[in-house]
């Protein structure tokens, strides 16, 4: 497995990325009122990305796919992460595993603990090891799972918090098997939109952690209508503050970002969510994975936080 920290193609600046970090910072840097903190990613060059089996809505093989097209606009996203300043590790892709490039569903990472992941469908279950192998390689602490859980799809930190989802993927015996690994609060949200089947397409941790002197509340942005009643109700119990996403956002992978608290990565295609999260001072960055998103997939998916 790769160790590397730069793809085949590298650049040190974005023309999308507005409010770069400067090169080098390991501190968060405070801008406009929000605080950037920089990040370590894991990612996976599409290499092998086809449609050639559907495992959920947004999988038509019938559809043709571009995996040049795929791998130009990952490599836009990959060099808007390096110009932002953030820390991106690659994980070799291996044939005949298409999907390999949405590592977010790879695991769950935590203080230098990652919690593998055990795929529901027989066509994503050898990417588990692969993944784990990868944390073993590179010095994480891996648990490995007894119950199916697809990573990061359905796991986001928020704050000391873990929301976890459920419904199309994870089960809910991985939410107690997650809570025993890291000794933290796990909050369970049912999904019921099976366009939404992960958590992190429904969800967009926007703060993920408080800034000196705790002046970033932990935040969020989701779409209502993708939980059932109950999980509806905890959502807005715990986030009174949180943006809620039109369906038109939601339909474009909008929701499916990547935040470092000042820097939201997302869709071009999601102007209703742009214009929202520039009016609560943030710095919406535009990248579009169109050609991703026909595997069901898009910034989040491509984005594996490593929390150290």
């Amino acid at each position: 497995m790769s160790t590397q920290n730069t793809a085949p193609v590298t650049s040190t600046t974005s023309p999308v990325a507005e409010g770069a970090a400067t090169e080098g910072a390991t501190q968060t840097a405070v801008a406009a009122g929000r605080i950037q903190q920089v990040r370590r990613y894991l990612m996976c060059r599409p290499e092998h990305f086809t449609v050639s089996y559907t495992i959920n809505p947004w999988m038509v093989p019938a559809n043709p796919t571009d995996t040049a097209l795929a791998v130009r606009q990952w490599q836009a996203l990959y060099d808007t992460y390096i110009g932002l300043g953030h820390e991106v590790h690659l994980i070799d892709p291996i044939e005949g595993l298409p999907d390999m490039v949405y590592t977010a569903n790879g695991g769950f990472v935590i203080d230098n603990v990652a919690y593998g992941a055990k795929f529901r469908f027989q066509e994503r279950v050898p990417e588990g090891p692969a993944f784990m192998d990868w944390f073993r390689a590179n010095g994480y602490d891996v648990a490995e799972p007894v119950e199916v859980n697809e990573g990061e799809g359905d796991f986001l930190l928020v704050g000391e918090t873990i929301l976890a989802g459920t419904g199309f993927r994870s089960t809910g015996d991985s939410h107690r098997e997650l809570a025993d690994v890291f000794g933290k609060e796990v909050v369970s949200l049912n999904l019921v939109d099976p366009r939404f089947y992960h958590l992190d397409t429904a969800i967009s941790v926007l703060d993920p952690v408080e800034g000196p002197g705790g002046v970033e509340k932990a935040n969020i942005a989701y779409l209502e209508h993708a939980f059932d009643e109950r999980s509806q109700a905890i959502l807005a119990e715990r986030y009174p503050d949180a943006i809620h996403v039109a369906d038109a956002d939601g339909a474009v992978f909008g929701l499916n970002s990547a935040s470092d608290g000042r820097n939201v990565i997302i869709s071009p295609r999601a102007k209703g969510f742009e214009a929202q999260l520039r009016e609560r001072g943030y710095n919406p960055v535009l990248v579009d994975l169109s050609e991703l998103l026909l595997g069901g997939g898009g910034i989040k998916c491509c984005t594996l936080e490593l929390r150290r």
